[in-house]
């Protein structure tokens, strides 16, 4: 029973992250809580904080040799990209444009190292790949092409850092050490942004929220949950995440749900499931 409470607030937090980010950047009058980079920053320092409390709990050790500074870069190119993607993206498109990539990404990865589908996990890539097309055509309920695609290299550089953390033997340690390693961006990215800073106490808390526990608290419950799961199970679970971040969107944001979108997540999320399902 554990691991599926485990798992399931995990994949809670996934999508709370598009739900708290398109909160935080989009009011109803138009205005914004707090811009894009400050989003960003927030949340990678809350989720630094958090991490380092939860690492110093658990091993007691301080070890900043531990940075891996290529895994860093890919965290904050993931969050930087996710934080301007959702200033004009919605909460499920931005989901499944940034968990289809990922595990498109993830699969890709396979095909170079040598890995050979069979015939219904090439179906499966192709029906992926053709809801990607589909879902990004010119139209009136087309998402912006450059939010689109920002979220596209923001789930690029997660399943790189999904693939770079596979086989690590402390995982906590080890993303608290990459978000840490995220900070030397975090003030770049003020210097470049600090003209167009716009905070408010609502924008502040929801980016809090964001790091500290979506993205925190809520990989943690993720490590945990983990290794009670197969490879295969890890995967499928997380094609839910556009399904909740949906549901959020249609209820705390008032969005709508699209035609165009309803095809393109069953394309792309179906194509995956195929592509990652066993062979029995």
């Amino acid at each position: 029973m554990l691991p599926y409470l485990l798992t399931t607030l995990a994949m809670l937090a996934f999508a709370a992250n598009s739900i708290l980010c398109r909160l935080a950047l989009v009011e109803n009058d138009g205005t914004t809580s707090i811009d894009a980079a400050s989003f960003t920053s927030i949340r990678l320092i809350s989720g630094a904080v958090i991490l380092t409390i939860l690492m110093l709990i658990r091993t007691r050790e301080f070890k900043p040799k531990n940075i891996n500074v290529f895994s860093s870069i890919m965290l904050f190119t993931y969050a930087i990209c996710f934080s301007f993607s959702y200033i004009a993206i919605a909460t499920a498109t931005g989901a499944l444009i940034l968990f289809g990539t990922v595990q498109l990404t993830m699969i890709i990865f396979g095909l170079i190292k040598g890995e050979r589908p069979d015939q219904l996990a090439l179906v499966g890539i192709l029906l992926a790949f053709g809801g990607f097309i589909y879902l990004l055509l010119p139209g009136v309920s087309a998402p912006p092409l450059m939010s689109a695609l920002l979220m596209m290299i923001a789930g690029l550089a997660w399943g790189i850092y999904s693939l770079r953390g596979k086989g690590i033997i402390n995982p906590l340690v080890a993303t608290s050490w990459n978000f840490i390693g995220t900070l030397p961006l975090v003030l770049l990215t003020y210097l470049i942004f600090q003209d167009d800073v716009h905070l408010s106490q609502k924008g502040i808390v929801l980016a809090i929220l964001s790091g500290a526990l979506a993205s925190g608290v809520g990989y943690s419950i993720w490590y945990a949950a983990l290794p009670h799961l197969t490879a295969t199970r890890a995967a499928t679970v997380q094609l839910t995440v556009p399904i909740i971040a949906a549901i959020g969107g249609v209820m705390l944001l008032s969005e709508p749900v699209s035609l165009r979108l309803v095809v393109a997540s069953i394309a792309v999320l179906g194509g995956v499931y195929l592509t990652i399902k066993p062979v029995k």
